[in-house]
């Protein structure tokens, strides 16, 4: 996403200023009151308080107010210098309001002259305008004088000059149909626009379709399975220690489960110190997936099940039903039926990566700024028609939590799996297909994600 200072692409606007397109300016407000008092958003508070910040401070031309620890400070009280890997609200509340705009535009009044989009991977929203004429007003800059409001399909008026009298009726005739034309012409583009992408996202969400149609071969619910590590918390003891030189410290149980213990690293502790928390643990990467997957296979008309934990997967379970596996390096499952593929899942010592096993023999590791933050990961999906379990299974994951994230986006994203399999070969709907993905991490958020390298048997 650019700044709102790069020039705008014809049709689109990252940023408005005022000074210099108040009408468009104008209109973003009201279409954003327009949403806000939607039956979609009127109940939804932090949603309002979310999308009415992040368009406003876009409008303004402030991209540095809309990173994730920003907005959680500015709209949702966070305090200043949280830990957002953590507190996932801002992630949480961008998605949300991400479904309720496009469940809004799905019956939006069609004489709206633009629309609201939230980018995925991005806090900054974008503005696309359905022509140049539908921001015309007054006080509005003349398309024609407006390099960024220009229409190059509007008729301009011709130069004046002398008419004969005797002439004038058939002038009158020509300029009539000129005018029909020019009037008509701009809606005869927006209807064939329209069209256009209503044939694309038909064929955007027919490759979705087909990518998980040989579910539908089992009766039985497909399973999405997560792993369930193992969580260790400090004893009540612990606490209590710490509590004498800091009264009333961690004095309830809300303290002491979303806030770390600032131990000394001299600190000494003992193994009793710490306990097994059973109900405890599911990697924030892992619930984002299976929950973007929850949502598409019901979307889809194909009942699911959450299954978190080895004592709620057992192999007869796989061998039973189709599944989705989530998460790699956690979840045992998809190394075992994923560890003959083409791509796999290595793990050397201290070194996590997807290595290809034939040809190229490429490798994948997450990559690290230099404060040790993450900032590009990569993911595997691999689907099987008929993996070692028997069944129709498909994998999702990435080598980090973030990669693991944007593979379930671009699972459930119409767009990014129109695009992916747009260039597949020839009847892979009858095969099995891996998709090794990168993704690029902003303040712990990954983008959307895109190809690396794929492969079809």
């Amino acid at each position: 996403m650019k700044a709102a200072a790069d020039s705008p692409r014809s049709g689109e606007t990252p940023g408005v200023e005022e000074e210099q397109d108040n009408g468009r300016r104008q209109a973003v407000l009201a279409e954003l009151q327009a949403v806000l008092d939607s039956p979609v958003f009127r109940s939804a508070s932090r949603c309002r308080q979310f999308l009415q910040y992040i368009v406003q401070h876009q409008l303004d031309g402030h991209p540095e107010q809309l990173k994730e620890r920003t907005i959680g400070t500015e709209v949702f009280q966070r305090p200043a210098g949280y830990a957002t890997g953590d507190d996932p609200v801002v992630r949480v509340q961008a998605g949300e309001v991400r479904r309720r705009l496009e469940t809004y535009y799905q019956t939006a009044p069609a004489d709206s002259p633009l629309w609201i989009e939230l980018p995925r991977g991005s806090y900054a929203p974008t503005f696309h305008w359905r022509s140049a004429a539908a921001v015309s007003g007054p006080g509005t800059p003349n398309p024609s004088s407006d390099p960024h409001l220009h229409d190059p399909d509007t008729a301009h008026p011709a130069a004046s000059s002398p008419t004969p009298p005797e002439a004038a009726p058939a002038r009158r005739s020509r300029l009539g149909r000129w005018l029909v034309v020019a009037v008509a012409l701009p809606v005869l583009i927006a209807a064939a626009l329209f069209a256009l992408r209503s044939d694309r996202s038909k064929q955007q969400k027919s490759a979705i379709d087909r990518f998980w149609a040989p579910m539908f071969s089992s009766h039985q619910p497909i399973l999405i399975c997560l792993a369930k590590p193992v969580v260790y918390r400090p004893t009540q003891d612990l606490y209590h220690r710490y509590q004498l030189s800091h009264p009333g410290a961690f004095a309830t149980e809300a303290d002491r489960t979303s806030q770390p213990l600032p131990m000394n690293s001299s600190d000494k502790i003992s193994w009793d110190d710490l306990y097994q928390a059973s109900d405890y643990g599911v990697a924030l990467g892992d619930a984002y997936a299976a929950i973007n997957l929850s949502m598409l296979l019901g979307q889809l008309g194909k009942t699911s099940q959450v299954r978190i934990g080895n004592s709620y997967i057992s192999y007869e379970d796989l061998r039973s039903s189709p599944s989705v596996v989530v998460g790699a390096f956690d979840n045992k499952w998809t190394l075992q039926l994923t560890s003959n593929l083409h791509f796999n899942f290595v793990e050397d010592g201290d070194d996590f990566s997807i290595r290809e096993l034939n040809g190229g023999h490429r490798v994948w590791r997450t990559q690290y700024n230099t404060q040790g933050q993450p900032v590009e990961d990569f993911a595997l999906i691999a689907r099987l028609l008929d993996s070692r379990t028997g069944q129709f299974t498909v994998a999702v994951a990435g080598v980090s939590g973030a990669g693991t994230e944007a593979a379930g986006e671009f699972l459930s994203d119409p767009q990014l799996m129109g695009d992916a399999l747009r260039n597949a070969p020839p009847g892979w709907q009858e095969k099995n297909l891996e998709f090794v993905l990168e993704t690029s991490i902003t303040d712990s958020v990954p983008g959307p994600a895109h190809i690396v390298a794929s492969y079809f048997w």
